[in-house]
């Protein structure tokens, strides 16, 4: 399911539309838009919260954009720029589709977002920060508002779950990413992450230390046994919005999310730091 909602959550990075709308809210600037957009359901927060639930990202990345851009645009300002641009992206990529298509796989994804709770009520989004302030924010006016609101709720807080696991197995966040290079991801995908060649060389050695590298900075079936625990804890705490939702009512629903995730993925570049796979045929 995560291949077929990441993408439609996904065209709020990569849309001309999408960065357009935070253009014009004053966020100039690709990071400016991300770290707003991504912080903005968060209230006016300064750079630490972000910097722990984003994970991934060199401190001095958020640190860059986090508190200045309240200064150019407000929370509640961000929020309507993310929501509009992807809004228009979507409407951009599925024109083709029936607005009934729409309609229905933003009531069943909804569904699965609510099972959640609203963030302050709701036991599924205990422990999972941007998650539950994803699931706290108002229901959007129509279709697609709806639906990418709801693929944002969920995959934040499957997000908010795999940050969970890698703190579990001890993965700071550029071991995690080095991990990635070494397995599967070329190293200019994740250059952006802010971290400079020593730090990338330091959490190296430290993956060669545990035993998940070998001496030619190649993955250990040690290693990989590790980190698909990782990915399995990952998925297990993803599952509740897809218990409730029940096997029939998720399959319908993947199969009105496929078209829409093959359209997003259009605009949503191979090499991209998310990782996507290719959806199956």
């Amino acid at each position: 399911m995560w291949t077929h909602y990441e993408p439609v959550h996904a065209v709020t990075y990569f849309h001309p539309r999408a960065r357009a709308a935070y253009e014009a809210a004053g966020l100039r600037g690709y990071w400016r838009g991300y770290f707003a957009g991504r912080a903005a359901p968060l209230g006016p927060t300064g750079p630490a919260p972000v910097i722990a639930a984003c994970y991934s990202f060199a401190p001095h990345m958020v640190t860059r954009a986090l508190p200045a851009v309240w200064q150019l645009a407000t929370p509640d300002q961000a929020l309507r720029s993310r929501l509009t641009g992807a809004v228009q992206a979507l409407a951009e990529l599925t024109y083709e589709l029936p607005e009934r298509h729409l309609a229905e796989a933003a009531e069943l994804l909804e569904a699965a977002a609510d099972s959640l709770g609203t963030g302050t009520d709701g036991l599924g989004t205990a422990g999972r920060v941007l998650g539950a302030a994803n699931a706290a924010l108002p229901r959007g006016e129509y279709p697609l508002a709806r639906l990418w609101q709801a693929a944002t709720t969920l995959r934040e807080h499957r997000g908010d779950g795999h940050v969970a696991a890698l703190v579990a197995a001890d993965l700071d966040p550029v071991e995690t990413l080095a991990w990635r290079v070494a397995v599967d991801m070329p190293p200019a995908n994740l250059l952006g992450r802010g971290w400079s060649e020593q730090e990338w060389s330091q959490a190296r050695e430290r993956l060669a230390d545990r035993g998940w590298l070998d001496a030619d900075g190649k993955p250990t079936e040690h290693g990989r046994a590790k980190f698909q625990a990782v990915e399995d804890a990952t998925d297990l705490a993803a599952t509740r919005p897809w218990r409730a939702l029940g096997a029939e009512r998720t399959e319908r629903l993947r199969e009105l999310l496929d078209p829409i995730a093959r359209a997003a993925h259009t605009v949503i570049p191979p090499d991209s730091p998310i990782g996507l796979p290719p959806l199956q045929s």
